[in-house]
């Protein structure tokens, strides 16, 4: 069986990050069929469109994509390609499992934390106008719809994968309105799942809290602003952005990216860290249901960071990009696979 993949390499060092990432993906013995387009600025430069319609008619025939970092004009200039594609696919779930990396020094060892984030409204929808020259005005648009719709996903990921405890995170006292819509949404899905603990933080204690002591919380919920805050924070506890992989998914097809920007200071350098692409592709494996294949490649990337002989040089080595990618392949020549039991993925139908 063959898979047919979107492959969106995106800018700066994305080219570098996932040739690297592909070559360890077609090491693992899968097929893949790839329909490789670019996205951003340089797609506009050849297309004069930001989002190429072949791209989208890519997407809408694999459903499945995988893409690496596109760079975001601040303050001006187009608007994110990444909330472009989240809601154009209705990928209304962000799933970020956040967990250390051999060798990796941080304050706090054994990591496992998953932030579930709500991915297609809020004040991250980039709803916004100019009332008058001066005055700008953001629309913050909460629903029952989404809000019950995240909930259920954050819950049926748990039970199906034996969480124990979900943490909904609001700024319900300040906005009662609209975080405390989201609230009570998840209030009551969670009264469907009593198995599973239910608590609630508020968004700037859970930050305090989370770099406090975060072994207290096992999965957050969050609208899509305070979740985009809250996980990369969370990447921080373990060593940072380049680190831990990204995943958007909806009823229908889904996209695995990097969370990390295109750097293109460093750009065309082979000196890139994939990592984060590798995990998300890992994610990936797991969607389209090569669980052996995605913990074959988890085996070797934690050997190479165990070995540290082949690191590239954000976490302390010397290796290059193409350097970083052959040694996880040696290792996954030379190392058998544990069971496929692997740690889960939501897949689409969730």
């Amino acid at each position: 069986m063959s898979h047919r993949i979107t492959l969106i390499p995106g800018d700066g060092i994305g080219p570098e990050v996932m040739k690297a990432t592909v070559r360890v993906l077609e090491a693992t013995g899968v097929k893949f069929e790839w329909e490789t387009f670019m996205a951003g600025a340089e797609a506009f430069e050849r297309y004069r469109e930001y989002i190429p319609k072949e791209l989208i008619q890519s997407i809408e025939r694999t459903r499945v994509g995988l893409k690496g970092p596109v760079t975001t004009p601040i303050g001006g200039g187009f608007s994110s390609i990444n909330v472009e594609l989240r809601k154009r696919f209705e990928l209304f779930a962000n799933f970020r499992p956040v967990r250390n990396l051999p060798h990796i020094p941080t304050r706090y060892p054994d990591i496992d934390l998953i932030v579930v984030r709500e991915n297609t409204e809020g004040l991250y929808s980039g709803i916004e106008h100019e009332v008058v020259p001066g005055v700008v005005e953001s629309l913050k648009i909460i629903t029952e719809k989404a809000s019950t719709r995240i909930s259920r996903f954050a819950f049926e990921y748990a039970r199906k994968h034996g969480r124990k405890k979900i943490h909904c995170i609001h700024k319900a006292n300040i906005m009662k309105m609209s975080d405390g819509l989201f609230l009570r949404c998840s209030r009551s899905v969670s009264k469907e799942y009593p198995e599973i603990t239910y608590g609630e933080h508020i968004v700037d204690n859970t930050c305090m809290q989370l770099v406090m002591n975060p072994y207290q919380y096992d999965m957050l919920l969050l609208e899509n602003l305070y979740g985009d805050i809250v996980s990369d924070l969370c990447a921080g506890l373990v060593g940072g952005l380049g680190l831990v992989p990204g995943a958007n998914f909806g009823h229908e097809c889904a996209i695995f990216e990097a969370v990390h920007g295109s750097a293109p200071d460093i750009a065309g350098k082979n000196i890139a860290n994939p990592t984060a692409v590798l995990r998300s592709a890992l994610l990936m494996l797991r969607h389209i249901d090569e669980p052996e294949a995605a913990l074959k490649i988890r085996n070797a990337l934690e050997k190479v960071y165990r070995t540290r002989d082949k690191l590239t040089r954000d976490v302390g080595g010397k290796a290059g990009t193409s350097e970083f990618a052959d040694a996880v392949i040696e290792e996954m020549q030379n190392t058998n696979s544990e069971p496929a039991a692997a740690a889960g993925v939501p897949t689409q139908k969730v």
